[in-house]
This record gives C-alpha cells, sequence and structure tokens, in this order.
C-alpha cells in the first residue's frame, strides 16, 4: 500500500470519527432526558471485567454510558489526527492498523440509539442495526491489533489491502450473525447477544496472541523497543475494555487515560523505530 492510500485512510478516519462525536453530541443532547428511563429499564449490569469487580460495591449511573461514548468518539478523532500528524511521511505498516483501532472507538456511538428509541417512535430495526454496528467495531478494533501484530513480526508488507479486507470481512461475519435480544440490555445501552462466553475466548485468545507476536518481533528484529509497543497496545487495550464497559463514575477516567496514553506510548515507539530506518 502506497504513502497517498495510507493517508487517504487516515483521511477518511478523520472525517468519520468527526462525524460520530457531532452525532453522539447532537444526539446525546436530544436524548439526555431518556437516559434515566433507558438506564432503569436495564436487565443487568455490564458484563466487562473490570466491572465484574467494581459492581460489587458502586451503582450504575444512567448518564456514565453517554460519557463513556462522548470520550471515545474524542479519543478516536484525536488519536486519528496525531498518527496523520506525525506519521505522513513515514511509512510503517503497522501505524496503519493502529490508526484502525483508534477509529474502531468512535463506533460506540450506536449505544445511544437506546435512549433515542425510548424517546421517539424510531423503529426497533434502527437499534438493531446500531447494535450491529457496535459489534462490527468492537471486533474490528480486535482485528486491526492483531494484524498490527502480525507486521510486527514480518508479514508481507505487499499484503496490506487483502488483509484489511479479511478484517472488514471477519468483523461483519460476527456482527451479521451473532443473535440479539433486542428487547434486553445492559447498564451501558448494549443488548444481550448470544455466544457471550465463546467469543469472549476468542477475544481473549486473539489479544494474547497478539501481544506474543510484538515480544517475538522484537526477537526477530533484534529491537527492544517492539516490547514497548506490545506493553503499549496492552494498556490500550485494557483501558478500551474499561472504558467501554464502564457504567459507574469510578471507572470511565481511569479506562480514558490507559487508552490514551497506551496509544501514545505505542505510536510514539513506532515513529521512533522507523525514523531511522
Amino acid at each position: 500500500m502506497t504513502l497517498t492510500l495510507r493517508n487517504n485512510f487516515f483521511k477518511g478516519g478523520i472525517i468519520l470519527a468527526a462525524l460520530f462525536l457531532i452525532f453522539v453530541a447532537v444526539a446525546g443532547h436530544v436524548a439526555f432526558s431518556a437516559f434515566p428511563v433507558s438506564a432503569e429499564s436495564a436487565a443487568l449490569r455490564s458484563q466487562g471485567w473490570s466491572q465484574n469487580f467494581i459492581q460489587s460495591f458502586a451503582e450504575p449511573s444512567a448518564y456514565v454510558p453517554f460519557w463513556t461514548m462522548l470520550g471515545a468518539a474524542v479519543y478516536s478523532l484525536i488519536s486519528i489526527i496525531i498518527i496523520y500528524y506525525f506519521f505522513e511521511k513515514t511509512q510503517s505498516p503497522e501505524i496503519l492498523f493502529l490508526s484502525f483501532f483508534a477509529i474502531s472507538l468512535s463506533f460506540e456511538f450506536a449505544r445511544i440509539m437506546i435512549p433515542l428509541t425510548g424517546l421517539s417512535t424510531f423503529p426497533m430495526l434502527y437499534s438493531i442495526v446500531a447494535f450491529r454496528s457496535l459489534l462490527f467495531g468492537r471486533y474490528f478494533g480486535l482485528f486491526s491489533l492483531f494484524a498490527a501484530s502480525i507486521y510486527s513480526a514480518g508479514f508481507d508488507v505487499q499484503k496490506q489491502q487483502t488483509v484489511f479486507n479479511l478484517m472488514v470481512l471477519s468483523a461483519l461475519l460476527i456482527a451479521v450473525n451473532v443473535p440479539v435480544d433486542s428487547l434486553i440490555w445492559d447498564s451501558t445501552f448494549v443488548f444481550v447477544k448470544g455466544y457471550n462466553s465463546m467469543l469472549f475466548t476468542v477475544e481473549i485468545g486473539i489479544f494474547v496472541v497478539t501481544i506474543i507476536n510484538f515480544f517475538i518481533s522484537a526477537y526477530i528484529r533484534d529491537s527492544r523497543a517492539y516490547i514497548y509497543v506490545g506493553l503499549g497496545v496492552l494498556v490500550a487495550f485494557i483501558g478500551r475494555n474499561i472504558l467501554i464497559h464502564s457504567d459507574t463514575w469510578i471507572s470511565p477516567i481511569p479506562g480514558f487515560i490507559l487508552l490514551s496514553v497506551g496509544t501514545w506510548f505505542a505510536c510514539s515507539k513506532l515513529h521512533k523505530i522507523y525514523l531511522w530506518l
């Protein structure tokens, strides 16, 4: 993939993230009064691993999901702008996929459809489509980190577009085929989906392999910098999971900080690696 084409992906990501941020801000203003009703109708708490610890002593807040959606959209827009600024003339196959991870957070906007649907006469179909968009974004982000790790380990750079197409197809297949219960949602305004345990196991497996790939890259390329890239990705992934599963005021800020710091750390180490090539 040429630098021009890659930079066009960056520019498209900036536009997409900006549009989603505007949508979250406007829709959040319109539906703000409906958040308490939607929260009261939530059948269960968020199932994130961090939430399993927090929910034992902290009650959910109706407005936290909105601020986590907004925070994810802000992170997405700022991250892709910074990546474009620093890597515009720097060839790095990994950074394309780290940028896709950043862009994937903007798909959290879809959760706001539940309060919007409760406030107006939107057909439930809109909320289901939005939820499947959310699923696509989350798995696309996970696959993006995995793709970045295999390129750090020396995968053929000429196959970037093929890998991108496979990522999109895989995320779409999951998003379209997972069963959804549109009448039950959790405290972060996410519908309950089928195969939850199986998908969680797959996610953990893919991410463990992702981190191992970065460590292997450090050995293959004889560069400890890839260890730091892997650690940055690990911190960003943990922060992402804390942020998107937050339903109390305790966790969104730590999640946002970990996500931002991890992304910055990984990208800055990559920039140093390729700056000297």
